[in-house]
């Protein structure tokens, strides 16, 4: 059905008429300023709403193809773009990141394994060097320092969430494989295929499309860390304040950790591809014993830099307290700062995603997105 309620466009089938009912409530109370919601199931959209304002200083209305930054819900698309990789028999996840990257092995990493850098268990959550945003858009140069360090911890002894590196790292990895980067395999191989309106890295785009996004607000005293805070040492060198996010300059890098634009419709569609066992769009992406390794736990435990509890896969966060609106089972996910948020359920062949502006200043675990799991999971039962 058509829907024409508060201020949300979209479809919804009947049976999910409780999601569209509370993405309505939260936009009329405030709890979001512009917003999207999609959820598939069996391959099909059975939810796909959107409603608010793209911009609250202009009023500008989110549209139906408005896009937003997801911040670290990009990293499941560099997960996915390097399983692609995986498949094709082009990267061993059990080798050394030195075969594909010879310069990686300095520091004593000879040992680091593809598969560390997906866990977020590799020692390199963050930079030694003092590094400014500029720094960080030059992926080659980002990298090559990332290179020439020594792990932070003993590579593969627990996670220590790669907030930026992750990208960097793995984008490095597509590089040296494919010859290309991150964001043009990304849409090559993946986006394009599946006709899925997501990118990492965007140029000669009308900025009418993005939406801004609204900081949140955050009582968390940075200052009270110690110098050598692996929070402190990962997350704000450098910092990406919400205001940049729009920016020229910010849009075009190719930042595999934090700058993919989507909306929650191109995020379901390219997720989809691991909720359906490999096939999305009628076309295989990936083997289904490709899609199980993601299940193969690289970490569980109290993150170094997160602080919470959180159980990694190959590339993807698994059940675990840390999101509690995610169902145990062969279920995969992961956040991006603010609230943004992928699940893709292999056991039930949904994909739910939601991506908006206003934040929330939870890393991870923030309540919309729970809430709104919880009322899709709600419709199942």
């Amino acid at each position: 059905m058509t829907v024409s309620r508060a201020s949300v466009d979209g479809t919804c089938t009947a049976a999910f008429d409780p999601v569209r009912d509370l993405f309505a409530a939260k936009l009329e109370a405030g709890d979001e300023a512009g917003a999207s919601l999609c959820v598939m199931s069996g391959g099909e959209v059975v939810v796909d709403l959107w409603g608010g304002v793209a911009d609250v200083e202009s009023g500008r209305s989110w549209e139906r193809d408005t896009l937003a930054n997801t911040y670290s819900l990009t990293k499941t698309m560099t997960a996915l773009a390097v399983l692609v990789l995986i498949d094709r028999g082009l990267v061993d996840p059990d080798a050394p990141v030195g075969r594909y990257w010879p310069e990686f092995a300095a520091g004593g990493k000879g040992g680091v394994l593809v598969r560390h850098l997906l866990g977020h268990t590799s020692g390199l959550s963050g930079w030694d060097e003092k590094v400014s945003i500029d720094d960080v858009y030059d992926q080659e140069a980002a990298a090559a320092l990332l290179a020439a360090q020594e792990p932070w911890w003993t590579p593969g002894d627990g996670s220590g969430y790669h907030a930026i590196t992750f990208g960097t790292l793995l984008g490095e990895l597509v590089r040296r494989v494919t010859g290309t980067t991150l964001g043009e395999f990304f849409a090559a191989e993946i986006a394009r295929p599946l006709g899925a309106d997501y990118r990492i890295g965007v140029v000669d785009e009308d900025p009418v499309r993005f939406a801004s996004m609204i900081a949140p607000t955050s009582t968390f005293d940075y200052a009270s860390l110690p110098a050598d805070s692996l929070l402190l040492r990962t997350l704000l060198n450098p910092a990406f304040p919400p205001s940049i996010t729009t920016d020229a300059g910010f849009l075009a890098a190719e930042l595999g950790a934090a700058n993919g634009q989507g909306n929650a419709r191109s995020v379901a569609l390219v997720q989809s591809i691991v909720s359906g066992g490999g096939v999305a769009g009628a076309r295989r992406f990936l083997s289904a014993e490709t899609v199980d390794r993601i299940f193969e736990v690289q970490s569980d435990g109290v993150d170094r830099v997160l602080g919470v509890p959180v159980r990694f896969g190959l590339g993807w966060g698994l059940p675990g307290p840390a999101m509690p609106g995610v169902p145990e089972g062969r279920v995969c996910w992961w956040t991006g700062f603010g609230g943004s948020v992928v699940v893709s359920d292999v056991d039930r062949d949904l994909t739910v995603a939601y991506v908006m502006n206003k934040m929330s200043a939870k890393l991870v675990g923030a309540p919309n997105p729970n809430e709104y799991l919880a009322a899709v999971y709600n419709c199942l039962s």
